[in-house]
């Protein structure tokens, strides 16, 4: 199976990496020609287009910021589906409004061309080392087909529904991260401003059921100051964007979202879009007038 990567950012380039370990056959684009030069120097062969990829390839999958930029490179000019052969299998690991994955798929569809949307979880530390969590939304045949090289990126691996499903999840993923990291921010705010050792909290609590994958990744980074993405505050507003739309749309209040929304968008005003999500310990922090560092 000769597989095309689309999108090799922050996530894609070591997901992409991790394929070519496995020892799949890969094609790669990107808008990026730095990119594109550090993966064809670890053995991948290139594109010039996103239509050159899926002419060249079985599977094309897409590693896309948002919405908009899925569309544009598989629907539009010189896209995928220009490049596609009937039977050929697009999964989308984007995060994107579960619409436009439908949207997406059923465009494709009309080609002969299946669709997976397959979103991740766990930064860049996890695509890295190729154990992210992938939310799959598809035909269940067409998971089979993809869930061999998927395991490659990712030690879970999950068929949640229908097309859109993964995209869903994933919101539904995102709510609980954003909210964990700001409910671990007012904490350690407060035990600081108590004048508690942050970091002997975050050893006393870790263990219980406070304890979570997202402490474990995040107050070290917070104890450190380091704010280096991970996962950026602007990328994680797209992604709450999304979550609020949708669930608008079926009637679903999302009250503890919209705060933090809100929370990531002062952020963002205050020049902090880049940081990595940890980084929502800021906005306490200023108002607290208090850092939390070892």
């Amino acid at each position: 199976m000769k597989i095309g990567f689309i999108g090799l950012g922050i996530m894609g380039k070591p997901m992409a990496k991790n394929l070519l370990k496995a020892g799949y056959p890969l094609v790669v684009y990107d808008v990026n020609s730095a990119s594109v030069k550090e993966l064809a120097a670890a053995g991948a062969e290139t594109a010039s287009s996103a239509k050159e990829v899926a002419q060249k390839t079985d599977v094309v999958i897409t590693m896309l910021p948002n919405s908009p930029h899925v569309k544009t490179v598989v629907v539009g000019p010189n896209g995928v589906l220009e490049g596609a052969k009937p039977g050929m299998i697009i999964v989308d690991m984007s995060s994107i409004a579960p619409l436009t994955a439908k949207e997406v798929a059923t465009k494709a569809a009309e080609g002969g061309v299946e669709m997976l949307d397959a979103p991740v979880s766990g930064g860049e530390p996890k695509a890295v080392d190729g154990t992210l969590s992938i939310m799959v939304g598809g035909k269940k045949e067409v998971f089979e087909k993809c869930k061999g090289f998927l395991s490659k990126m990712g030690t879970s691996v999950v068929l949640c529904g229908d097309i859109g499903a993964g995209n869903v999840t994933k919101l539904a993923n995102q709510i609980i991260v954003a909210l964990n990291i700001a409910a671990m921010s007012e904490a350690l705010v407060l035990g600081a401003k108590a004048g508690v050792n942050p970091e002997t909290i975050f050893t006393a609590i870790r263990g219980g059921l406070a304890g979570s994958t997202v402490l474990e990744a995040k107050v070290p980074m917070v104890l450190s100051g380091n704010f280096k993405p991970g996962f950026r505050i602007e990328l994680h507003i797209k992604d709450l964007a999304n979550a609020i739309d949708t669930a608008h749309e079926l009637g679903v209040p999302l009250p503890l979202t919209s705060q933090v929304m809100e929370i990531m968008q002062a952020l963002k005003v205050d020049g902090k879009a880049a940081n990595d999500h940890s980084g929502i310990i800021q906005f306490y922090e200023k108002l607290a007038k208090i850092e939390v560092r070892k």
